[in-house]
């Protein structure tokens, strides 16, 4: 097969076969196909799209440039779940210990926050000791004992699309929606999964800021996924406000830490429950009074003590990570609170600390926001909306700043 040929073709709105599809992403992987020419190919993507049955050859084709996930033929259902991103999303921490508990396997492969959408690793690393360094072969073994791992992308997992993500960063076609989906869904269905449910986010702190363009990429991922064989539901969440009161990574799971003890934020409570449900074997009922009664918390426990933790610190885990300077910011009007812009908050936490811009930054565990109030909600002139923790002072005033500027309440 010619390289440039096949290029050429998708530039002119062509469309690849499987074989040619695969030959492309094989060539890539061992560097047969230089990166100049994967660009044109990425580019030619970005412009002219792929038909639903390109969309599943590339994916399956990224997925198969590296290993995938091998079960023994006595494991049970084996479900995860995929969230496109948002301010204050700590849904994972809840769901895959909850889900754990209807005897599924989990094999949850999470990745790490970059720009204003935290990301599971980032916030599981802000428990003391907890490694999400796992190998395939941990991995199982974990899995047969606890029935759920949390866990970075290994290096021999999709191989193709780590190289490729790399290169979308610098030639401007990570909007792709085409390769979007084909980078999150090669590595979810790495895991080789039978069930998994897609939280598609859409709003000003989400990835897709509208439901039409929520709608269309939720549709292509869920039909990538059927095509592999995955039973896949999408389900539509906005992401205007921040979800949750908490903003930042030890805050977040202070807040997961809530939820899986039956209290916490109720908005956070339903999405975990709504996502659940789509994949879990027992009733909405049952998977409620998994969240009330401890028998969730517990398995989270059991998940930290696995992965090098201590449920020890969890029980205190709000004193771990203390922030030199916390701020209260308060409401300058009463009235009902009309707005709590998601990607005003996000932009502000990742100014504190809490997020990268790029994948080689650090990020601070203890800074961000909680205690935020949520739209529709009454307050008074003087009222708590929201609480800052940061670095220093001054750090604190220039985000709070940040924080009234994407505030807005009516009398």
């Amino acid at each position: 097969m010619h390289i440039p040929t096949l290029i050429e073709r998708k530039r002119d709105a062509g469309t690849l076969s499987d074989g040619e599809i695969r030959f492309l992403i094989e060539a890539y992987t061992s560097g047969e196909m230089p990166d100049y020419q994967m660009s044109a190919f990425a580019m030619a993507i970005y412009f002219q799209g792929m038909t639903a049955e390109e969309t599943a050859s590339l994916t399956r084709a990224m997925l198969e440039s590296g290993e995938v996930m091998e079960y023994p033929a006595s494991a049970p259902r084996i479900v995860d779940k995929h969230s496109t991103g948002g301010i204050g999303d700590k849904v994972s921490l809840i769901l895959a210990p909850l889900l754990a508990c209807d005897d599924l396997w989990i094999p949850m492969i999470s990745g790490r926050g970059l720009g204003i959408t935290g990301g599971t690793l980032d916030k599981l690393e802000s428990i003391p000791g907890f490694s999400v360094n796992v190998s395939r072969e941990q991995a199982l073994e974990q899995l047969e004992e606890t029935g759920v791992v949390m866990m970075g992308q290994t290096a021999d997992i999709c191989p193709a699309d780590k190289k490729l993500y790399a290169l979308r960063d610098v030639t401007a076609t990570v909007p792709s929606e085409t390769l979007l989906v084909t980078s999150i869904m090669s590595k979810k269905l790495a895991e080789s999964l039978d069930a998994l449910v897609l939280d598609v986010k859409y709003g000003s702190g989400a990835f897709m800021k509208t439901r039409s363009g929520a709608d269309s990429l939720g549709e292509a991922m869920r039909q990538v996924g059927e095509a592999m064989g995955v039973k896949t539901q999408v389900i539509y969440h906005p992401m205007d406000e921040p979800l949750g009161h908490a903003v930042g990574n030890a805050l977040e799971v202070v807040e997961s830490i809530e939820v899986l003890e039956g209290r916490g934020p109720q908005d956070l409570r339903e999405i975990t429950l709504n996502l659940a449900n789509e994949v879990s074997l027992v009733d909405r009922a049952q998977l409620e009074q998994w969240l009330d009664d401890g028998t969730a918390r517990s398995k989270f426990d059991e998940l930290v003590e696995r992965q090098g933790g201590s449920a020890d610190d969890l029980s205190t885990f709000d004193s771990i990570h203390v922030a030199p300077e916390i701020q209260e910011i308060r409401s300058p009007v009463s009235g009902c609170v009309t707005q709590v812009d998601a990607d005003t908050i996000g932009r502000a936490s990742m100014a504190l600390g809490a997020g990268r811009s790029r994948a080689a930054d650090a990020v601070d565990c203890a800074v961000g926001f909680d205690q935020i109030v949520k739209v529709g909600e009454e307050v008074r002139s003087g009222d708590i909306l929201a609480r800052v923790h940061a670095q220093s002072a001054s750090a604190a005033e220039e985000a709070a700043i940040r924080f009234m500027g994407g505030f807005s309440c009516e009398s």
